[in-house]
């Protein structure tokens, strides 16, 4: 299908995010029905992507695909599989991907409505879907297209199990707000922060070239060190043509513990955080402030409570972040 006849099909809704290529779509996002629709060269549609909160319920051989409790949707595809003698494996989520069906699942951050009226999030995760044509099937989040929607190439992979570290074999961190978290000073350049972590090496490394849209040549440039032993990322901006540390993700399932006052921020429940930091915020009339994810904080504080995926629920990670980089782009 084209661009064209995909809206037509869906009674001419509008694409609110539309990604193009090269005079062409790469991807465009219908946000009313939650539906993604992903183009090979055409442009022609290639892949589908469903979204777990406003997308439409899809079924396969009876099983219902969206919006489940993941560990329950991994259990009725591996039955239905064996039924039809189907291999199973896991995708770079650790979620169950089917390349003879065509389909890839995952799962995103459920959200509800408070009893004030306004959108929050749980302590859930529920589950999405990738649809791919044959051709892209062996491998969807590798083929090109895909990773124009979305490339997950510097995520972390999952073997399908969530550990979370218990809170007492986590370090303690000290925090000092608009300075720095543990041995991490804002300022730092990535060799004086693989130092401050014990000469950890970073287990992955995220840049772009100036132009990262169009992935045109030029000087790459550092934006993150994800070091999964210590369990945080180092995120960089540029300062002189530099990296300079900017900000620091503290890791939910296996970073260390920091405090505010006596609020444990990482590996919690993150409802449970998110409560305790609204009333610590308010009690000091501090200004409150959401992120585009959910993420709850305060620029007070440079600081913001981030929900990461454990199994079927989420715990509290957090990231620190020097002045102005909320705003730095």
């Amino acid at each position: 299908m084209t661009p064209s006849q995909v809206k037509a099909a869906l009674d001419g809704s509008v694409a609110h995010v539309s990604q193009g290529r090269e005079g062409s779509e790469s991807w465009q996002l219908y946000d009313e029905v939650g539906i993604t629709a992903i183009y090979e060269n055409g442009p022609r549609l290639a892949a589908v992507a469903i979204d777990a909160m406003d997308g439409p319920l899809v079924q396969l051989g009876g099983v219902e695909l969206i919006a489940r409790v993941p560990s329950q949707v991994a259990a009725d595809i591996h039955d239905l599989a064996r039924r039809h003698e189907v291999p199973v494996r896991l995708n770079w989520s650790g979620d169950p991907e089917v390349p003879l069906w065509g389909v890839s699942l995952g799962a995103a951050q459920e959200w509800e409505l408070s009893s004030e009226g306004y959108s929050q999030r749980t302590d859930a995760v529920i589950t999405n879907a990738l649809f791919v044509e044959a051709g892209l099937a062996d491998d969807p989040f590798a083929s090109d297209s895909v990773v124009q929607w979305r490339d997950v190439g510097g995520e972390q992979t999952n073997p399908g199990a969530w550990p979370v570290t218990a809170d007492h074999d986590r370090p303690r961190w000290g925090w000092t707000p608009h300075k720095g978290v543990g041995p991490l000073w804002f300022g730092m350049n990535p060799q004086q922060v693989a130092a401050a972590l014990n000469g950890n090496v970073p287990t992955v490394r995220l840049g772009h070239y100036p132009w990262p849209m169009l992935r045109r040549p030029g000087q790459w440039y550092l934006t993150e060190d994800r070091f999964d032993t210590p369990g945080v990322s180092a995120h960089y901006w540029p300062r002189m043509g530099l990296p300079t540390l900017g900000a620091v993700s503290v890791h939910g399932r296996t970073g260390p513990q920091v405090t505010l006052s006596d609020i444990q921020l990482i590996g919690r429940t993150v409802s449970h955080v998110d409560a305790a930091l609204i009333q610590y915020i308010e009690q000091r009339r501090m200004r409150l402030l959401y992120g585009c994810g959910g993420d709850l904080g305060s620029d007070a504080l440079n600081m913001s409570v981030r929900a990461t995926r454990a199994g079927d629920v989420t715990v509290s990670e957090a990231r620190f972040f020097a002045p102005e980089w909320e705003d730095h782009g």
